[in-house]
């Protein structure tokens, strides 16, 4: 089961959701449906207002869905993604620290996912 944790200094405490494995939804949507605003404006990985830092708990699997190729541009323009770590992710698995959450969707894995309030600020 895809569990995530929201931490912020826009939240109160920690938020931690259970997502379903298998599901299609974005990290956007888990964290609508968990009542934690992560700052968006187009939904579609244009605009990087969603940015957000993304952790893996030790021990546990590494299984970030692929990079999209909006996501790799608007990452790089804004400075997040380098090329070697782009080569990492669709070569070795091993995923970027910066995702968007409009275009990451869980799978079963257990992250925590770091994001200022901020848009654009991860």
């Amino acid at each position: 089961m895809p569990v995530v944790t929201f931490t912020s200094p826009t939240l109160h405490r920690d938020v931690r959701a259970y997502a379903t494995a298998g599901d299609t939804h974005t990290l956007l949507s888990v964290a609508e449906k968990n009542g934690v605003k992560l700052p968006h404006d187009c939904r579609d990985g244009e605009c990087g207002s969603c940015l957000i830092k993304v952790d893996y708990v030790e021990g546990k699997p590494k299984m970030g869905m692929a990079l999209t190729e909006k996501e790799k541009d608007r990452l790089k323009e804004m400075g997040r993604i380098t090329q070697a770590q782009i080569e990492d992710a669709e070569v070795r698995d091993i995923p970027p620290p910066y995702r968007l959450a409009c275009q990451f969707v869980v799978r079963d894995e257990e992250i925590i996912v770091t994001f200022s309030g901020q848009p654009g600020e991860g």
